[in-house]
């Protein structure tokens, strides 16, 4: 994999649900959330290597967080940016208390 992401890849912090990165493959570290359960926290990344048409898979983990479940809900590439939706669907009412770490990958259509 390390490989694939050499290949242009990135990194950015996110700020209020938003950040930039130019490149195909990345990994965008969001602000510190607090999404309660059931709740969704939506990341625009703006992108100019991105395309409406494109295939974007994404993935999340914990950065700093460390409560809740966070799952990718749903991923909506545009000419020049994609939305990333992650749902926390923890069992209980555990919220979210810190960053997420949200890989990407844009494959042509």
């Amino acid at each position: 994999m390390s490989t694939i992401f050499s290949l242009g890849s990135g990194t950015a912090t996110a700020t209020s649900g938003a950040a930039t990165l130019n490149n195909r493959f990345g990994v965008i570290t969001s602000e510190a959330l607090t999404t309660a359960q059931n709740a969704i926290y939506t990341l625009t990344i703006t992108n100019s290597a991105i395309k409406a048409g494109d295939i974007v898979l994404a993935s999340v983990q914990n950065g700093t967080n460390d409560q809740g479940t966070p799952m990718i809900g749903s991923i909506t590439p545009a000419d020049g940016s994609v939305v990333i939706q992650v749902i926390n669907k923890h069992a209980s009412a555990e919220a979210l208390n810190g960053t997420l770490k949200i890989a990407f990958a844009a494959l042509g259509a």
